[in-house]
C-alpha cells in the first residue's frame, strides 16, 4: 500500500452505496456506459440471494484517496470451483479504478491478500461470483454499449490488470448479426434442409402455459451439453424452473426455441431482449415506478430492437447433424414477419476455449463484435502460467 491511498471492507450501507455509486461518477462523461440495476448486484453479496455464500465467501472493497472513492474490488471464493484447476483459484471482480497503476495495486494486492489467507493461490478477474454470463470479463475491443449485466470498461483497465501481472487466461467473445433471412453456411443450411424433411426431428417454440415441462427439457439439454465443460456445473429442475421464472415477466416467446428428436429434448436457443437500451434511464434503481416504465417501454413501446443470445445448446449426439441451422431456420420464420420489433442479434459469453460453439455461431452467421478477457494471477510467480484448455 501507499501513503497516497487507503483501502476499507464494505461493512455498512452506507459503504455499499458508496461502492456501488462509484462507478456511475467514474463514467459520467462516457456515453456508452450503463449502471446496471443494483439489486442484479447485491444479491450476489447477499447469503440468502446467493447459494454459493452458504460454503463460500466474499469481501468488497473501496479504495481512497483522502476523503475521495478512487477505486473498488470484491473478491470471492467459489468452493464448487476453486480446486477445479492445478492450484486452488479465487476470483476478484467488480473492478473500477482511476487510471492509476498504484492505486489499481492497492486494490489488487488486497483482493490477493484475502484470497492467499484463505488457501488460495491464484485469482481470476474480473468475474462474477455467480453465473458466467454476468458481470465476466474485461473488455478489450468493442467499446460500444454493453448488454444487460455484461461488464464495461474503459481501455485503460487491460494495462491495468496486465501491468500487475495478470495473463490472459482466455478471450469470451460476443458475436452480432443483424435479423435478416439466410445467413447460414451452406453446409448448415444444406445439413438443416435435410433434417426438417425428417419427421422424427421437430423445432417448438416455448409456450407460457407449459414452463414446468419446458424447465425439465433445458435441464435435460443443459446437463448434456454443459455440464462436461470444466467450471459448469450441472442444474437441477428447481434451478431451470427459477431461470424461466426470472424471465417470465419479460418473456417474449417467439425468442425462446426447443428442439427434439422423437419427442426427446435435445437443444434449446434462449433470447432475451437487451434490457440496457431501457434501464440506462433508471440509474441502478428499480423501483415500482421503474418497474412499470420498463414493461410499458418494453411491452407497449418496444423500445428494445435489440436482442440477446442467452444460451444455445445441443446435446452432443446431435450436434453436426443441422439442428443448430434448424433452430435458426425456426426462429427466422418468426423474425421475419413485419410486425417482429428487433433488428439485430447478439450472442455473448463464447470462450475461445470452447472452439465447437465459435464454429456453430460463425455457421450462422455470427460475426465477433466484442472481445472480453478472463485473466488469471498465480500467486507463485516461479510457476508457469497455462491458459485454458481449447475444446
Amino acid at each position: 500500500m501507499t501513503d497516497k491511498y487507503t483501502f476499507t471492507d464494505v461493512l455498512t450501507s452506507e459503504a455499499e452505496k458508496k461502492w456501488l455509486e462509484f462507478p456511475s461518477a467514474l463514467y459520467k462523461n462516457d456515453p456508452n456506459y450503463v449502471r446496471p440495476i443494483d439489486q442484479d448486484v447485491t444479491k450476489l453479496f447477499d447469503k440468502k440471494q446467493n447459494k454459493l455464500l452458504r460454503k463460500g465467501e466474499a469481501v468488497r472493497f473501496l479504495l481512497y484517496e483522502k476523503n475521495q472513492v478512487v477505486g473498488r474490488i470484491a473478491a470471492f471464493i467459489d468452493p464448487n470451483t476453486a480446486k477445479n484447476n492445478d492450484q486452488s483459484t479465487g476470483g476478484c471482480g467488480f473492478f473500477d479504478c482511476i487510471d492509476d497503476q498504484a492505486a489499481a495495486n492497492v486494490l489488487f494486492d488486497a483482493a490477493k491478500k484475502w484470497l492467499k489467507e484463505r488457501g488460495m493461490e491464484a485469482m481470476d478477474g474480473p468475474i462474477n461470483f455467480g453465473d458466467r454470463d454476468n458481470f465476466w470479463g474485461c473488455l478489450a475491443d468493442g467499446f460500444t454499449e454493453p448488454l444487460y449485466n455484461m461488464p464495461y470498461n474503459f481501455p485503460y483497465y487491460n494495462k491495468l490488470f496486465e501491468n500487475y501481472g495478470f495473463q490472459n487466461y482466455f478471450n469470451q467473445y460476443t458475436y452480432r448479426r443483424l435479423i435478416y433471412n439466410g445467413g447460414l453456411s451452406p453446409v448448415v443450411k444444406e445439413k438443416a434442409e435435410r433434417l426438417l424433411r425428417n419427421p422424427d426431428y421437430e423445432f417448438r417454440m416455448i409456450s407460457r402455459k407449459n414452463i414446468d415441462k419446458f424447465a425439465e427439457d433445458f435441464m435435460i439439454i443443459y446437463n448434456k451439453a454443459w455440464g462436461s465443460i470444466p467450471g459448469v456445473k450441472k442444474i437441477t429442475h428447481a434451478h431451470a424452473m427459477a431461470l424461466l421464472n426470472q424471465l417470465k415477466p419479460i418473456l417474449d416467446t417467439r425468442l425462446v426455441y426447443y428442439g427434439y428428436y422423437k419427442d426427446e429434448p435435445i437443444a434449446f436457443f434462449i433470447m432475451m431482449q437487451d434490457l440496457n437500451q431501457i434501464i440506462r434511464k433508471f440509474n441502478g434503481k428499480l423501483n415500482w415506478f421503474n418497474k412499470l416504465r420498463l414493461m410499458v417501454d418494453l411491452k407497449l413501446f418496444k423500445r428494445a430492437d435489440r436482442i440477446i443470445g442467452r444460451i444455445f445448446g445441443i446435446v452432443p449426439e446431435h450436434q453436426g447433424k443441422g439442428v443448430d441451422g434448424g433452430l435458426v431456420i425456426a426462429f427466422q420464420k418468426v423474425a421475419l414477419q413485419k410486425n417482429f420489433p428487433y433488428k439485430e442479434l447478439q450472442m455473448n459469453w463464447i470462450g475461445d476455449f470452447n472452439q465447437p460453439m465459435m464454429k456453430v455461431v460463425e455457421s450462422i452467421g455470427g460475426e465477433i463484435y466484442k472481445t472480453h478477457i478472463t485473466y488469471r494471477y498465480l500467486f507463485d510467480r516461479n510457476k508457469p502460467f497455462k491458459r485454458a484448455t481449447k475444446g
